[in-house]
């Protein structure tokens, strides 16, 4: 059963990832870096300030505390602990791979970048009131375009990103039960309806 699904997370990335373009390449590489999202990072908050005023603290400490979570337990325990290498140190894939921008860390299981993006998907799903619904669908295709443009950019397998989303939406859904509980319990930071 194992050895099927290695074969299959094995197939499929070999097709995402040998799809390649010289129009394509740059995006990926765009949307998989970190910086390239700090100016909608910026306008986010700015919104969040403008719109939910002190509610925002709240909003601010339960996405810092999910990314704190999200990233330290893919990094530091999930990583080592299984030790899967990533498809670009896999020296099996070396000749059918497309590397477009560097490799990255020596293992890939699970992927932060999406257990990062689906947990703060997860958490705005749970903290924003209805109203906001088409930010939150924004906010898990954002989720899903960035999981994909790593296995494009050839630095995860297909099971690394969805397992990376399996934690975030996990602990999205921790901490925004959380939010939750403390807005009801202190409704001055609770977001307005």
């Amino acid at each position: 059963m194992l050895d099927k699904l290695k074969q299959l997370d094995h197939e499929w990335f070999l097709a995402i990832n040998g799809y390649h373009s010289s129009f394509w390449d740059p995006i990926m590489i765009a949307i998989s870096d970190r910086w390239f999202w700090i100016p909608f990072y910026a306008l986010l908050v700015a919104f969040l300030i403008f719109r939910f005023r002190r509610q925002s603290i709240l909003m601010f400490l339960a996405v810092a505390l999910s990314l704190i979570a999200a990233d330290g337990i893919s990094s530091r325990f999930i990583k080592p602990y299984f030790a899967r290498l990533r498809p670009c140190h896999d020296a099996s894939l070396s000749e059918t791979i497309n590397i477009v921008a560097g490799c990255g860390g020596k293992f890939g299981f699970l992927s932060s970048h999406a257990a990062n993006t689906f947990a703060i998907a997860m958490l705005f799903a749970l903290m924003l009131p209805e109203r906001y619904r088409y930010f939150k669908i924004f906010a898990f295709v954002w989720a899903i375009v960035i999981s994909y443009s790593r296995v494009y950019l050839g630095v995860h397998f297909p099971g690394d990103v969805l397992g990376g989303a399996v934690l975030g939406i996990l602990l999205g859904f921790i901490f925004g039960l959380w939010f939750r509980k403390l807005s009801v319990r202190y409704p001055y930071f609770a977001p307005r309806p």
